[in-house]
């Protein structure tokens, strides 16, 4: 039996293509607090080098430059880093931001005191080479933070309803592998010494109508998905949206509070 090779090179393509699709930052704002309690988590501190990695519009590099840190955001959707600038310049804050891909960054080896991503990296298709880049520019001793979506969380339902409509390239692992501390020891072996917890961030929306038609908005690859569906499945696609906050929701007057689970893992690069 020969296998084919997977095509990490188009893959990444018509992912960027994906996100450059809606306005992905009018979701991802709202996740700001987890790039606050992962800086946290990583106890930044004034004057380090930091590098968010798959930064969309900026959400942890912005959280590390409150804290005074040298930050700096890397990303290969032009749009998102647009508006991660003029957040940067909208809060007066120093923030770099370059275009570049998580699975071959920008930047030489050993350069950064703390690298960051919150439920950005965890989409490179290429998991191993995306770890050893963020191994590769990390000091010795520095920290790798990363929150990511867990399998079983909310976001990977969410993604399991996704995959129904448009199922994921074949040889692909799912990103919220990156989720399970399992998955963490694989990648990186015993080069990062690791200490994890999980976290619920909660989702609000005025109901899970609203949720679904957010997220078909402005999501990008929901987005891009949604516009190819026919009439027909676009209404049961926009359905099983809606389904996936009213499973995990807490509130009851009829807005959604649904909690997501994500992995919170804060490494020491040895």
């Amino acid at each position: 039996m020969t296998s084919t090779a997977v095509d990490y090179t188009a893959i990444k393509a018509k992912q960027r293509t994906g996100w450059e699709t809606g306005d992905y930052p009018r979701v991802g704002n709202t996740l700001q607090i987890i790039a606050e309690l992962l800086v946290e988590a990583a106890d930044i501190r004034a004057g380090q080098r930091a590098l968010d990695v798959a930064c969309g519009q900026g959400n942890a590099a912005i959280a590390a430059a409150r804290r005074f840190a040298e930050a700096t955001g890397v990303d290969y959707a032009a749009n998102l880093l647009a508006q991660g600038r003029e957040r940067a310049i909208a809060e007066h804050l120093p923030v770099t931001f370059t275009e570049g891909d998580a699975e071959e960054l920008p930047a030489p080896d050993a350069s950064y005191d703390v690298v960051l991503s919150t439920v950005g990296v965890m989409f490179a298709p290429d998991h191993q080479r995306a770890a050893d880049e963020l191994v590769r520019v990390t000091k010795p001793g520095g920290k790798i933070a990363l929150a990511c979506w867990t399998p079983a969380g909310m976001i990977g339902q969410m993604f399991k309803v996704v995959a129904k409509w448009a199922p994921p390239p074949a040889g692909v692992k799912p990103p919220t592998l990156w989720g399970t501390e399992e998955h963490l020891a694989e990648l990186f072996g015993d080069r990062v010494e690791w200490t994890a917890q999980k976290r619920d961030y909660v989702f609000r929306y005025r109901s899970p109508e609203h949720f679904s038609d957010w997220f078909r908005q402005f999501y990008g690859p929901i987005t891009k998905l949604a516009g190819t569906l026919p009439e027909e499945d676009l209404v049961q696609f926009a359905a099983e949206l809606a389904d996936v906050p009213r499973s995990f929701n807490r509130a009851d007057d009829g807005t959604v509070a649904a909690t997501a689970e994500y992995l919170e893992a804060v490494g020491i690069k040895r």
